[in-house]
C-alpha cells in the first residue's frame, strides 16, 4: 500500500506570540499545498500553514526536519559512502584506532587486515570486497564481518552513536569540498537509478537509488512561503546533507549535521563540533536525539552551555517538527504546534506518537515503499525508552504515568 502522509497536523505555533489556530476560512491567496496526502493530513497541514504563517499575519514560525528518510526515501550519507567506497575515495589513517574513541582492539585488527592503502594514500575499496565489507558491517551494525563488537567504553546513548560519529571521522584528510563533490556524484547517481534499485558493496546489498519525497518537498516550499523558518537538523555529516538540503530550498544556513573540526590547512579532523557546554569532540556529543534539541537549541535560538540540552519555554521552540525514528523523538517532541511522524516501527518515536498525549501528534506512512501494519504492540511499557546508558526502560509521559503499549493504526 502505498498511501501518502499522515494523521494530523495540529496547530503550529513557534512564537509565544503565535495565537491558537483557529476554525476560519483562510485567504484563497494563502499559499497552499499542491501534492496529494494520506488521509485528511493536508487539510491539517493546510490549518498549520493558514494560521501560523503570513496568512494570519506572522512570520518566524520554526520548522525542523530530520533528513534521511524524513525528507528523503534513503539514507544520503550512506550513498555517499557508497559511492566513496567504490571509487576509491576514502583516506588510509595512519592507525584505524585513532579514527574512535570507542575503537575496539578487534576492530582494529579487522580494518588494517582487510585495508591496504593505495600508492596516494588513498584506500582500495573498489577491488578490495573485504575491505568494504569491514567497512559497511560497522556501519550498518557497529560489528566486524566475525560478529566482534567495532565499539566499546562509555557514551551517552542519547547524545551520540559511534557508528554514525565515525562515517564523517573516514573522510579525516579530506577537504569539506571534496567531501562535497563526492556527495554530488553520488547524488546523481542516486537520483537516476529506479526505485527498488540495490547495489552490492563487497558482499552486502544496499540501496542504489535516493528519491526526494514529493510531499515533503511541497511542505517546505509552502512553509517557506508563508513565513516559517525551516531547517535541516540531521546525524549525517553536514556537507553532504547541505548538498542535498540545496534540493528543496534550504541553504547552508539552515542546515545542521556532524560538522568537522579542520586541521589548519582545512582539511577534515576525526573531531566534531560542540554543543551545550561541551567543545569540541570525537564524536561524543553529535546532533542524536537529545543532541538534536541541543543544535537547535544553539542554533536557531542562540541557547548557549547547558541550558541548550533543556526543553525551552514555548516561544523558543520549534512550530513544527518532522522525523521518522528514536533519533529524532526529542526534538520533535519539543514543536508546539506539531509532531510529523513517518512512520518506520521505531518504538519510542511511535510510542509517542500513537500515545498522542498533547493531541498534535501525526503519523505517516512512508511515501515510497511503506512498511506493512506492525502486527505486535510497540512495548511503550516496557523497553521502548532509549536510556542514556544504553538500556531500555519504560517510555514515561512529562505526568511520570507509564505510557502503555500502543499498536499501530496507520500504514
Amino acid at each position: 500500500m502505498r498511501q501518502l502522509l499522515a494523521w494530523s497536523l495540529a496547530a503550529a505555533a513557534a512564537l509565544t506570540a503565535a495565537p491558537a489556530p483557529t476554525a476560519a476560512a483562510a485567504p484563497s491567496n494563502c499559499p497552499r499545498l499542491s501534492t496529494s496526502w494520506y488521509g485528511d493530513n493536508r487539510a491539517h497541514l493546510q490549518r498549520v500553514i493558514d494560521s501560523y504563517g503570513t496568512c494570519s499575519g506572522h512570520r518566524g514560525a520554526v520548522a525542523a526536519f530530520d533528513w534521511d528518510n524524513t525528507v528523503t526515501k534513503n539514507d544520503v550519507t550512506d550513498a555517499t559512502l557508497s559511492w566513496a567506497l567504490r571509487h576509491d575515495a576514502l583516506p588510509r589513517p595512519a592507525r584505524w584506532k585513532d579514527t574512535s574513541a570507542w575503537m575496539t582492539a578487534a576492530r582494529d585488527r579487522a580494518l588494517t587486515a582487510a585495508c591496504d592503502t593505495g600508492a596516494d594514500g588513498s584506500l582500495r575499496t573498489s577491488d578490495r570486497s573485504r575491505c568494504t565489507d569491514e567497512i559497511v558491517e560497522i556501519r550498518e551494525k557497529g560489528t566486524t564481518t566475525s560478529g566482534a563488537a567495532a565499539f566499546a567504553g562509555t557514551w551517552n546513548h542519547r547524545r551520540t552513536v559511534p557508528r554514525y560519529a565515525w562515517v564523517p571521522q573516514l573522510f579525516a584528510g579530506r577537504t569539506p569540498a571534496q567531501l562535497s563533490s563526492y556527495a554530488a556524484a553520488a547524488r546523481t547517481e542516486a537520483l537516476a537509478a529506479p526505485v527498488g534499485a540495490t547495489r552490492t558493496l563487497g558482499t552486502h546489498t544496499v540501496p542504489a537509488y535516493v528519491r526526494y519525497y514529493d510531499q515533503q518537498r511541497d511542505l517546505i516550499r509552502t512553509l517557506r512561503r508563508a513565513g516559517f523558518r525551516v531547517y535541516i537538523v540531521s546525524a549525517g555529516s553536514e556537507p553532504v546533507t547541505e548538498v542535498w538540503s540545496r534540493g528543496v530550498g534550504v541553504d547552508a544556513a539552515h542546515t545542521i549535521a556532524i560538522r568537522s573540526v579542520l586541521d589548519q590547512r582545512g582539511r577534515i579532523t576525526t573531531r566534531n563540533e560542540g554543543c551545550g557546554g561541551t567543545g569540541a569532540n570525537k564524536g561524543e556529543v553529535i546532533p542524536y536525539i537529545d543532541g538534536k534539541r541541543c543544535w537547535i537549541n544553539q542554533d536557531v535560538y542562540g541557547i548557549r552551555g547547558p541550558a541548550a540540552w533543556r526543553k525551552q519555554p514555548r516561544g523558543q521552540r520549534i512550530a513544527v517538527g518532522a522525523g521518522d525514528a528514536d533519533t529524532d523523538v526529542t526534538f520533535v517532541s519539543d514543536a508546539t504546534g506539531a509532531h510529523l511522524v513517518l512512520d518506520r516501527h521505531k518504538a519510542e518515536l511511535m510510542c509517542r506518537a500513537h500515545d498522542d498525549a498533547d493531541g498534535r501528534w501525526v503519523i505517516n506512512p512512508m511515501f515510497i515503499e511503506p512498511l506493512p501494519r506492525r502486527t505486535d504492540p510497540y512495548p511503550c511499557s516496557t523497553t521502548a525508552y532509549n536510556a542514556p546508558d544504553g538500556g531500555h526502560t519504560p517510555l514515561l509521559r512529562p505526568d511520570g504515568s507509564v505510557v502503555p503499549d500502543q499498536a499501530g493504526t496507520v500504514y
